[in-house]
């Protein structure tokens, strides 16, 4: 209940104490922390009946792990705008950027988030629903506070991209898909910038 409020209050107490029991059947703690004992939680409820047949719930515990770990990610130096303004132009194209491991992506269907934070607000939440096609979701921490936001389908390819390693030349040519040519360095460039700012990016792999 500490770590899934919002599941707690969308299935209700007695539902959230049946399915917390029979998760706890299922899986067994096999870590000494009761820190990581809900790992397996979202997985679970998509899996196992009665729980599969509402994809809210599995979504929902998703989304609360994820602000879990979030939360729990250690500490690391964040790149700054100064730092980037001291690299040398022609080095940008091979340049490939390290998120803060506090960074977490998700694709959500329904807007799990919103009800989320009615609940954490203590205000009351509306109703869930479920869009056709999957929201991206990013969540990070700044100091102690966490943050989550949605993506445009752009910005999440990028975001992708960079967690996997790509270099900005690669980004901006799969940017393309979205961006015109003459106009992507750019528009990559801004959307390094939000990162930055918000403390997404932790350094310059190397």
């Amino acid at each position: 209940a500490t770590d899934f409020p919002a599941l707690q209050a969308l299935a209700g107490e007695d539902e959230f104490d049946r399915l917390g029991r029979a998760y706890i059947d299922a899986h067994p703690s096999s870590h000494f922390s009761l820190r990581w004992f809900a790992r397996q939680l979202e997985r679970f409820l998509r899996e196992t009946p009665p729980h599969r047949e509402h994809p809210e719930l599995a979504e929902l515990a998703a989304f609360e792990w994820a602000m879990t770990l979030v939360f729990d990610a250690p500490d690391r130096a964040l790149l700054t705008v100064e730092d980037m303004a001291a690299i040398p132009a022609e080095s940008w194209a091979d340049l490939r950027l390290a998120p803060h491991p506090a960074v977490q992506r998700l694709d959500l269907h329904w807007n799990v988030p919103v009800f989320w934070k009615a609940v954490d607000q203590d205000q009351e939440p509306e109703a869930l629903h479920r869009s056709e096609v999957p929201i991206a979701w990013v969540l990070w921490r700044q100091e102690l506070k966490t943050y989550f936001r949605s993506l445009a389908v752009d910005e999440a390819y990028a975001l992708d991209a960079l967690r996997t390693g790509r270099a900005f030349a690669e980004i901006c040519q799969g940017l393309c898909e979205w961006v015109d040519e003459t106009h992507v360095a750019v528009h990559a460039a801004g959307l390094l910038k939000r990162w930055i700012l918000d403390g997404l990016i932790h350094k310059i792999a190397v």
